[in-house]
């Protein structure tokens, strides 16, 4: 069963793309120096058949457009994800627009998995798309073979909406499950227990 639309009427997603610091990670735009590391880390199938838009084998030309999309801001706000003090590259997020409304993404470089810079990334951009927007929900989703991905999207608060299809450039049509958290929600839980 797929979750129903939520109303978005009048809901503006327009989020400058601020540099966010967390304790252990610096998020900010994606620059033309992460490309050697982002080939590295994005030229990985474990990672690209979890995601939609990832296409595999990736080289510097998919680097290269994901950068020009990233810098267009069509599709909502990217980040790369450094590590705090040494600049290095681990991953990306974002909050993209989707039909359902705002919604959080993101990867980790398989060097970098079980370190929890997913949910440490997660809590700030969740923190920044119910800071700088008027939404009343954000949505995420995982694949349903992806429970690191639902155990970062747990420990956000995120409450379960049902499932539905995705359709993954690497995978194919792939079942998913789709969470959704309410400011509501995240009011009460905006002091992060750290996990």
């Amino acid at each position: 069963m797929v979750a129903e639309a939520e109303d978005t009427d009048g809901e503006s997603y327009a989020i400058d793309c601020p540099v966010v610091m967390t304790e252990r990670l610096v998020l900010r735009a994606p620059r033309e120096s992460d490309i050697e590391q982002l080939v590295v880390l994005a030229d990985n199938r474990h990672v690209a058949e979890m995601l939609a838009r990832m296409p595999h084998p990736y080289g510097e030309a998919e680097a290269r457009a994901f950068l020009a999309m990233t810098a267009s801001r069509r599709a909502g706000i990217a980040y790369a994800l450094t590590l705090a003090g040494t600049e290095t590259f681990v991953g990306c997020a974002g909050l993209n627009t989707t039909d359902r409304g705002l919604e959080l993404g993101y990867w980790i470089g398989e060097p970098y998995w079980k370190r929890g810079y997913a949910t440490e990334a997660a809590h700030a951009l969740v923190d920044l798309a119910f800071q700088k927007t008027a939404i009343q929900v954000l949505h995420a989703s995982t694949r349903v073979i992806n429970p690191a991905s639902r155990r970062v999207i747990h420990k956000c608060g995120f409450q379960y909406a049902g499932q539905g299809m995705l359709n993954s450039i690497v995978a194919g049509q792939v079942p998913v499950e789709r969470y959704r958290l309410d400011r509501k929600t995240w009011t009460s839980l905006r002091n992060w227990v750290h996990f």
